[in-house]
């Protein structure tokens, strides 16, 4: 049995002559019967609990940053009217409005309450339990317990770079010959043939249609479709740090998102995993409807692992993932440490058969300190971010040097950056 404030304080005046004598609420409510019989009475005439049922409705995801809500139906399967308060228990990162909430439900009926939920962070986020306080028509006593009424939303990447998705599918559709901008380069695809005009280059003459007809023909070309892209996100500790307000792992998310996006619309086949020590996701096999999506859905409830990352395992699988020629986007740190000890050794057995392009998330802090002057404090830092900028510059100079194509940009750049770089591999045929 659970008493009320209510209740105390009727207990505390009735029982004032005898404080002393019946110093505990025990006391008081023993010698004062007509309350101990009040509340016996109010007790036994509050809806019990156990026979409550509870389902839930409502979105199952949501977009970081937006809203989610999430309906509570309460059947009350008794003969007695409910009064209650309920509290549905959500992690504390859902941020839940209200948090509690007050109901009467009669016999036989049901009610639906409503919860709106504001996630800050990515990933799963459970209900745990309903816990209900059933208060009798006096409410000075109350029965309680708790009910199990699992439910989750999925909270997914925000995909903030998709502003940046309708340029660079406009510079695609020059690509593909769809505007008046026609393109030519090692590897592409046949298009057609149209009259020349000054300025078009003569290498793409075609001499034998122009035998036939009065005019000069030249061949237009089509960047190649139906290209393999696999996207591998490095989960390990570096992806845990944090640059400004976003965690590395966030913005490679966003990239590799933005990427996929892109790739899809332009016809070529994208596939994603994610690794440490061991495979935390993966996406294989989608369709261009399909993939976005199931990227979003597998990113969701990633996590980076405080682990150094096994690049021998990491090639291994991405190896077994691609078989056929692909291009390779690795989104990993640049420090010097794990590249030269790490991706450096294995990086011939991915550069050997496929195109590898390594991204990474540059710090702006670095950049305004690398500017600090006026102060000994802002020389030495000065002189510090010079020395870090200096060996990411070499350690992207190392895998230029091996063939990789490096994107190393802000968080706010380098999901525009990443998919420029596409762009360009696919303008000059390397894909």
């Amino acid at each position: 049995m659970a008493l009320t404030g209510r209740t105390a304080l009727l207990a505390a005046l009735g029982s004032l002559p005898v404080g002393i004598l019946a110093p505990s609420w025990t006391g008081m409510l023993a010698v004062n019967a007509p309350l101990s019989l009040a509340i016996l009475c109010d007790y036994a005439l509050a809806a019990p609990v156990r026979t409550l049922q509870f389902t839930r409705s409502g979105d199952t995801s949501v977009r970081l940053g937006d809203g989610a809500d999430v309906q509570l139906t309460v059947t009350n399967r008794s003969r007695r009217r409910l009064r209650a308060r309920l509290r549905d228990a959500w992690p504390p990162s859902s941020t839940q409005a209200p948090a509690r909430q007050d109901v009467t439900v009669p016999a036989g009926e049901r009610r639906r309450l409503g919860t709106a939920l504001r996630p800050s962070r990515r990933g799963d986020h459970r209900a745990e339990r309903v816990t209900v306080r059933s208060y009798g028509p006096l409410g000075l006593a109350a029965r309680q317990g708790s009910h199990e009424v699992p439910w989750t939303v999925r909270v997914l990447p925000p995909f903030a770079s998709r502003k940046h998705l309708p340029s660079r599918l406009a510079r695609l559709r020059e690509l593909d010959g769809r505007t008046s901008v026609l393109t030519r380069g090692e590897g592409t695809e046949f298009d057609s043939l149209r009259e020349y005009v000054p300025g078009d280059d003569t290498r793409s003459i075609d001499w034998r249609a122009t035998a036939r007809r009065t005019t000069v023909a030249v061949r237009t070309w089509r960047p190649e479709r139906d290209r393999r892209i696999l996207v591998v996100l490095d989960t390990g500790r570096t992806s845990a740090g944090r640059v400004g307000d976003v965690p590395r792992l966030d913005a490679s998310m966003d990239a590799a998102l933005l990427l996929t996006a892109l790739a899809a619309r332009a016809g070529d086949r994208v596939d994603l995993l994610a690794y440490d020590r061991r495979l935390r996701a993966q996406v294989q096999g989608r369709s261009a409807s399909d993939v976005l999506p199931a990227v979003v859905d597998a990113l969701a409830p990633l996590e980076p692992e405080l682990v150094e990352t096994d690049a021998r395992g990491l090639a291994a699988t991405a190896l077994a993932r691609a078989p056929r020629r692909s291009l390779i986007v690795l989104l990993t740190g640049l420090d010097a440490a794990p590249i030269e000890e790490g991706l450096l050794p294995v990086l011939p057995q991915l550069t050997q058969r496929h195109t590898v392009l390594v991204a990474s998330v540059a710090d702006p802090h670095i950049a305004r300190m690398a500017g600090a002057r006026g102060t000994l404090d802002g020389v030495y830092e000065a002189a510090a971010a010079t020395q870090a900028q200096a060996q990411r510059l070499r350690t992207a100079e190392q895998l230029e040097r091996h063939g990789v194509t490096v994107v190393d940009a802000t968080p706010d750049r380098l999901a525009p950056a990443l998919a420029d770089a596409y762009l360009a591999l696919k303008a000059a045929g390397r894909l």
